[in-house]
């Protein structure tokens, strides 16, 4: 009931966060933009937590685009880290990343929150669910502590002061566009907004690639 609560309270604090802004449409300007690492590709970032019950309400909503989503996008999933009591979430997430295991366990965390309400931001009650899930605590502990999460956290906690993350989930394409399920009207709608925010910074990115065209002779006199 506890951990019931808790997440209770904190998606209450997350829809808060996102009714403090008039919504203007399905999608939002970063202000300032951001830069991208994507070799070229539009890059689509998601922005979650684990504890957030419309994060979780997303996630096949993600999955089920990630399947056919176009190859020229480059897509990541943050955990947001606004202050320290989101970052056990967030060590969760890269340890799982850092050992391998996020394939298989991500949306397992999720479900183990949500469903079966398991606290795995506590020690014990985590150390419990990876042993069931066939994980020696002693090496999570031992990545959790390593030089890569730490700088996987810093990381995130500069991309979610960055890009200005007062609620989740949110996803961003190319640092310049972004969309939630509140703004969209509903995690089904979420990904359609994503198309066509994709579909947008492709042709900005075709429109800055084109080479200038040519002065006339005219012109040039």
């Amino acid at each position: 009931m506890l951990l019931r609560h808790a997440l209770a309270l904190a998606a209450t604090l997350v829809c808060l966060a996102f009714g403090a802004h008039a919504q203007e449409g399905p999608w939002k300007l970063v202000n300032p933009p951001q830069p991208t690492e994507n070799n070229g590709k539009i890059e689509v970032i998601e922005f979650f937590w684990y504890g957030c019950p419309h994060c979780y309400a997303l996630e096949p909503e993600l999955v089920a685009w990630l399947k056919h989503a176009p190859p020229d996008v480059d897509f990541k999933r943050v955990p947001a880290y606004p202050s320290e009591s989101w970052g056990e979430a967030a060590k969760l997430f890269y340890t799982l990343e850092t050992m391998g295991l996020l394939p298989q366990l991500h949306e397992k965390a999720f479900d183990a929150i949500h469903k079966e309400q398991i606290n795995l931001f506590n020690k014990r009650q985590r150390d419990e669910w990876l042993k069931k899930n066939g994980v020696d605590p002693a090496k999570y502990d031992a990545a959790e502590k390593s030089f890569t999460v730490a700088t996987k956290l810093a990381r995130a906690k500069q991309m979610t002061q960055a890009y200005h993350v007062d609620g989740v989930p949110r996803v961003v394409v190319g640092g310049k566009y972004y969309t939630s399920s509140e703004q969209a009207g509903g995690a089904s709608k979420v990904f359609a907004v994503v198309d066509q925010l994709v579909d947008m910074a492709r042709r900005e990115q075709k429109s800055a690639a084109a080479p200038a065209p040519a002065k006339s002779a005219a012109a040039k006199k």
